[in-house]
């Protein structure tokens, strides 16, 4: 999988316990669509934390052997 299939599907399972846990949240409350929404957007931010912190560890590793000195 590339670099870029990572992201995605960090974004993607993000979104998808965003919405779930909104969704959950919103029946509870007796405001789903509310939940829903605000699942989604913690969501967006939980997935793009995911895959940053993928690529920025991925980045160390690279870096932390390829000196030729």
């Amino acid at each position: 999988m590339s670099g870029d299939n990572k992201q995605r599907s960090s974004l993607g399972i993000g979104i998808a316990l965003g919405v779930a846990i909104g969704a959950a949240l919103g029946v509870a409350f007796d405001n789903l669509a509310l939940g829903i929404g605000l699942g989604l957007a913690l969501g967006v931010v939980l997935g793009q934390t995911m895959a940053g912190e993928k690529t920025r560890t991925k980045g160390k590793r690279d870096d932390d052997g390829a000196s030729g000195d």
